[in-house]
């Protein structure tokens, strides 16, 4: 593609030569540059990709996009041989996200594109879309934080969001593919990066808003502006639904021209659920007036049950159809995973690792009544927001009759560290029926092998992941894989 088409609707402070070049490539990595190829050069919270301008020319770039243009090229009027265009922009994130977009040819315009936002329920929402319409017949596309799909063909994910160019490059894949759905997790921390930027949204969801990230948005008003760009940038004909049962629901929409609809289990909404029965298999629902049997727990699912219901019918589904694939639908990797043992003990596998996904998973497990009480083996992870570990100590003192403290993903914080700021928010009564525990396959067999008959074990915090970070390595550790050794010995 020419270079000068790449620069549309993208705000250049200097342009310097050659903008008829072809380029082949574009990238955001110097190492992934080749012959051809335009390097962005962004500005990182922990790296400046302007340092590898050199790195990227070496390798062939033969376009530089940038903020700065370095003063050895700035200086020469041939700065790195023939045939080099450097571009000068005021915004790089945003520049990498409409090059991106170019690039692929605005895949976003050919393909409809659901946007998921919020602290909790965004992967449950974005993947329970993407196997429902998947099961009316549809080719669809998913972004989450477990997993990107093109069509059924699985993409490992590095992030909630990926980056714009992988991004665009993934729905541009899919259009390529044939999908005619694309269901997206958005994170705020995308949206903060601009990501996103260029996007054509079909829709967008919002899910609720509790503490997270503050680590990163530093206030939770940041935090809340983040999530509102995302409804803020709707089309008028495109549409947003909202959960109204969370206060800050009304507020995303306020400056939000597209067609505008909300959810709810408890106040009044376009689309209103009720549980009537629930057990450790499912519930039943009532939602909008037709009765369906799903197999999740708790009030938090019932809330995402119903944002996928409600997008559903805003894309035009048939509600029938819609109640009978959602009652075939299962949970979501590391979401409420449950393992039966010996003993009629049930240990549950869940990502809550915010303070409002715990207290509402461990919310759920108590309103179940099990007769050996609720064990709930948690941690925190190390370097992200402190604030919230107190908190989520005494969560688990008000709903755990049995808790074990552990070891997250520490990365580089001592582990200890990290469980003494969760000690700091449980009271005597807490402390009292808690042990710390830091390595975590220990504390999750510990839990397992003093459980009391009829109890359920809540292992909190990693869900999906198959990993644990420490001192910045990745080893291999999975909760579900401990559990089920576990029973099994137990059972032998």
């Amino acid at each position: 593609m020419e270079l000068i088409d790449l620069l549309k609707d993208v705000k250049t402070v200097e342009n310097c030569c050659n903008l008829h070049m072809e380029i082949a490539a574009i990238c955001t990595d110097s190492r992934e540059c080749t012959e051809d190829a335009m390097f962005i050069a962004v500005k990182g919270a922990e790296n400046d990709g302007h340092k590898y301008i050199g790195a990227a020319i070496e390798k062939g770039a033969k376009a530089i996009v940038c903020t700065e243009i370095p003063a050895p090229y700035k200086e020469s009027d041939e700065p790195a041989g023939k045939g080099i265009a450097f571009i000068k922009v005021e915004d790089d994130r945003k520049a990498a996200a409409i090059i991106a977009r170019n690039f692929y040819n605005d895949p976003s315009r050919n393909i409809r594109l659901v946007g998921v936002t919020g602290t909790n329920g965004k992967t449950s929402i974005a993947t329970l879309l993407y196997r429902l319409f998947t099961k009316l017949g549809y080719c669809c596309g998913l972004l989450s934080t477990i997993a990107n799909y093109v069509g059924e063909k699985r993409y490992e994910a590095q992030n909630t969001t990926p980056g714009p160019v992988e991004l665009n490059r993934l729905l541009s894949q899919m259009v390529d593919a044939g999908c005619e759905f694309c269901f997206m997790e958005v994170s705020s921390h995308a949206l903060d990066q601009q990501r996103t930027e260029g996007l054509t949204f079909t829709g967008a969801v919002f899910t609720n808003l509790t503490h997270d990230h503050l680590d990163y948005h530093k206030t939770f008003a940041n935090y809340l502006k983040c999530k509102k760009s995302l409804f803020d940038s709707l089309a008028p004909e495109a549409f947003a639904l909202v959960n109204t049962d969370d206060r800050n629901g009304d507020v995303m929409v306020q400056n939000c021209k597209a067609k505008i609809n909300s959810y709810a289990c408890r106040n009044v909404a376009t689309f209103k659920t009720r549980i009537i029965e629930k057990t450790i298999e499912g519930m039943l629902l009532e939602i909008n007036g037709k009765e369906v049997w799903c197999r999740f727990i708790g009030q938090h699912n019932a809330y995402n049950l119903t944002a996928v219901y409600g997008v559903a019918v805003l894309l035009g589904a048939k509600e029938d159809e819609t109640i009978l694939a959602m009652s075939q639908l299962t949970s979501v990797a590391g979401r409420l995973e449950y393992f039966k043992g010996a003993n009629d003990v049930i240990a549950a596998v869940d990502y809550a690792h915010t303070p409002d996904a715990l207290e509402n998973v461990l919310k759920t497990l108590k309103e179940l009544e099990p007769a050996g009480g609720i064990c709930c083996v948690f941690g925190c992870g190390g370097n992200r927001d402190k604030t919230k570990r107190p908190e989520m100590g005494a969560i688990a003192g008000k709903y755990a009759q049995r808790i074990i403290v552990t070891s997250d993903n520490p990365r580089f914080e001592d582990p200890l560290e990290i469980i003494s700021d969760i000690k700091e928010g449980m009271d005597i009564k807490a402390r009292a029926k808690t042990l710390f525990i830091v390595q975590r396959d220990e504390a999750i067999r510990t839990a397992i092998l003093t459980a009391q008959p009829g109890s359920i074990i809540l292992v909190a915090g990693k869900g999906h992941e198959d990993y644990q970070i420490i001192n910045g390595v990745k080893h291999h550790f999975d909760d579900k894989e401990i559990i089920q050794e576990t029973f099994a010995q137990q059972m032998a």
